[in-house]
């Protein structure tokens, strides 16, 4: 874990639909460089945090700070918002977020997938985006699919697809809600790979996972999830190794395979 600047912090932070309150005041810190998995069970809040985080969702209470910036809001508790278009633009922009079902505009082949954003919302020369999406495609692996349509490659070929748009933006940071849960566990791995070499470069993600494996080899801090609040975290070989809660233990021994 680095101990520079947090890129993406959330303090006590609350979301609620309509009477349903879905988290309950969690605090979360994400340094440059850092590898933050949110694991728990389903409906335990993991990718609401993810939405809240790059503004996708409005929460009603706590903070939420992009490298030291708060957003700032308007109104109170379900009827709060951001109150700065311009600043919700420049934090999406660089907490670039990979979604389970990739997303990918099937009337575009995927050299444009990852080319749309950084041309139409960052107006960068096309040129220059071209030749920096054609690197990006090698880096995932599939720089040979660069003229093909989603529905022509796989799902674990779609998901590195979505990554290499995610990493065109050029983004502080890489937000992924369960990046591999829509995938067979051969295509799973491809993109596991992936990840886990993005981990070795440095940058700072936050992932949301069901792969208790990859984020035992990938994180540098682990939250476990429960109803909506933090029951217990720490660095990956602790977590994993000697949980201190009784219901992460009951958690890793309901994942594990038989």
């Amino acid at each position: 874990m680095t101990d520079t600047a947090p890129v993406i912090e959330i303090a006590n932070l609350h979301k609620a639909y309509g009477a349903l309150e879905v988290i309950k005041g969690v605090d979360i810190t994400a340094r440059r460089g850092d590898v933050v998995s949110l694991i728990g069970s389903s409906g335990s809040g993991k990718s609401t945090i993810l939405r809240c985080a790059n503004l996708l969702e409005d929460s009603q209470q706590g903070d939420i700070l992009f490298k030291g910036e708060p957003v700032t809001w308007r109104g109170k508790g379900l009827h709060r918002h951001p109150s700065d278009p311009k600043q919700v633009l420049r934090i999406r922009t660089n907490l670039s977020m990979v979604f389970q079902q990739f997303n990918l505009w099937a009337h575009l082949t995927i050299l444009q997938n990852v080319m749309e954003a950084p041309v139409t919302v960052l107006r960068r020369p096309r040129a220059e985006v071209e030749e920096a999406a054609r690197g990006y495609l090698d880096k995932v692996g599939i720089a040979d699919k660069a003229d093909a349509y989603p529905a022509q490659l796989s799902g674990g070929q779609q998901q590195r697809a979505a990554i290499a748009r995610a990493l065109a933006m050029e983004p502080e940071a890489l937000l992924f809600d369960e990046p591999t849960s829509a995938l067979d566990p051969e295509l799973e791995q491809e993109v596991v790979r992936v990840i886990r070499d993005l981990a070795n470069e440095g940058r700072t993600m936050m992932i949301v996972t069901h792969d208790m494996k990859m984020a035992a080899d990938v994180s540098d801090h682990v939250v476990f999830l429960h109803q909506g609040l933090i029951e217990e975290e720490g660095a990956p070989e602790r977590l994993f190794g000697a949980p201190e809660s009784e219901r992460l233990r009951g958690f890793l021994s309901s994942t594990r395979p038989d």
